[in-house]
C-alpha cells in the first residue's frame, strides 16, 4: 500500500494533469456502476412493456382482460410514486 501511495505522490509531482485525467476517468468509468439513479432506471425498464397491446373489452369469456380499457391491471407501479 505504501508503495502505491509514494507512486501516485511521485506521479502526481512530475504530472499532475495526467494523473488528474486519470482520476476523472476512472471515475467516470466507476460511476454508473455505484449510482442510484441506475438501480431505479433499471426497475422503470423492467415494470414498463416494450410494446402495448390494442385495448380490447372483456366479453366474459377472457379472464386476463380487464372488463374496461382504463382499469388497472398488472404490476403495482406504487413503489414509483415514493421516490
Amino acid at each position: 500500500m505504501a508503495g502505491i501511495g509514494a507512486f501516485l505522490k511521485n506521479a502526481w509531482n512530475k504530472e499532475p494533469v495526467i494523473v488528474a485525467s486519470c482520476a476523472i476517468g476512472l471515475l467516470g468509468f466507476v460511476l454508473p456502476f455505484i449510482s442510484p439513479i441506475t438501480k431505479y432506471s433499471g426497475m422503470i425498464n423492467s415494470a414498463v412493456p416494450y410494446n402495448y397491446p390494442v385495448p380490447v373489452r372483456d366479453d366474459g369469456k377472457m379472464a386476463d382482460i380487464p372488463d374496461h380499457p382504463c382499469e388497472a391491471k398488472g404490476s403495482n407501479l406504487a413503489w414509483l410514486k415514493t421516490l
